[in-house]
């Protein structure tokens, strides 16, 4: 089969590889689509795999073409995501189906090869049936979505309060959409960019705020009556809006990290006050898993994408690519702020 295999840093070659067999318990997906991740990018450019030559790609949809002994989940011709966390099932973790914190897992398109290719061959347990409505595109958005859910869950959400989520990109986004689902009194979503303001108000947000103004905070404490924001999910990884969802936060709030930083964080005593005075409540939230594997979070995505409730925005997507044109699409990367949106490689 034809796969675009990493072979050294920064280089992307689409080869002719072997192709994966059907074992018992699992199946075969023909890869329709198949996005890359921002965990990708470092992989590619930044000597960042486990090994060399390797086939990323784990936020995949495409259509069962066989299935190994033994299989029931699923049959031939059915449409399917992947769910890529491999957790070893026997560690103490693990058996408290805290799948993401095991120590000892495997992955789809980091440990083991992945979805960049023609076919891949997944468990069976990872295989996440949808309906025929949902297009392969927002079939390979299932992951980003999960991840969203997971992180409401995780942080204990209870419909009827008042949520901030800061940062307009695609997992803030589903974050926002499922805290309108669950039924949120008012979701507000922050961002310096216009355009993902607009976005979120297109799919569902109360309000929105741009964070580049000089009194974003007075507006936004504004639209809670002074009181702050009961949940506050902050979804950038970016230390601005770290800072900010102290600020944010009411008394009593809930708050959750979703996003990863990737610079040293210092927070001021007034600004860890924040957290004292206020007594509110810190969590953070890894991956999209819960029992029974992979958990509550794939089968409401799968429910909620195929009655439109959770929704798909064709701007989701930056640019459509050949699996091919691989290289290219990671070239792409190397320019600051050319890449808006999630990047598919499609195969035909």
């Amino acid at each position: 089969m034809k796969a675009a295999v990493v072979v050294k840093n920064e280089v992307v070659e689409y080869q002719d590889i072997e192709e994966p067999k059907v074992q018992p318990g699992s199946v075969k997906v023909k890869v329709k689509a198949s996005g890359i991740c921002g965990s990708d990018i470092p992989r590619v450019l930044h000597n960042g795999v486990h090994f060399y030559p390797i086939v990323l790609g784990h936020e995949f949809s495409g259509d069962v073409v066989e299935v190994g002994e033994g299989v029931t989940k699923v049959q031939v011709g059915d449409r399917v995501s992947g769910a890529p966390l491999l957790p070893c099932m026997k560690c103490d973790d693990c058996q408290r189906g805290n799948y993401a914190l095991c120590k000892h897992y495997s992955f789809i398109g980091s440990r083991v090869n992945g979805s960049n290719a023609e076919y891949v061959v997944i468990p069976e347990k990872s295989a996440v049936p949808f309906d025929k409505s949902i297009s392969y595109e927002q079939g390979a958005m299932f992951e980003p979505a999960t991840v969203a859910i997971h992180g409401v869950l995780q942080n204990e959400y209870k419909s009827g309060g008042t949520v901030a989520v800061l940062g307009g990109g695609t997992i803030g986004m589903f974050t926002m959409q499922w805290c309108k689902i669950f039924g949120s009194k008012k979701v507000v979503v922050f961002d310096i960019s216009e355009e993902r303001l607009e976005m979120a108000l297109r799919l569902g947000a109360d309000d929105v705020i741009n964070t580049t103004e000089s009194d974003y905070m007075e507006k936004a404490k504004a639209l809670t009556g002074g009181a702050g924001y009961d949940y506050v999910f902050e979804t950038a990884g970016a230390a601005p809006t770290m800072y900010m969802a102290f600020e944010l936060a009411a008394n009593k709030a809930n708050v959750c990290f979703i996003g990863t930083p990737h610079v040293d964080l210092t927070f001021t005593p007034a600004m860890w006050e924040n957290m004292n005075r206020k007594e509110f409540h810190l969590t953070g939230s890894w991956m999209s898993y819960s029992a029974p594997y992979p958990g509550k979070e794939w089968e409401l995505t799968a429910h909620y994408f195929a009655t439109g409730q959770l929704k798909f925005d064709p701007s989701f997507v930056f640019k459509k690519m050949p699996m091919s044109q691989a290289q290219e699409a990671f070239d792409m990367f190397k320019t600051p702020g050319l890449v808006k949106g999630k990047i598919l490689l499609t195969n035909d």
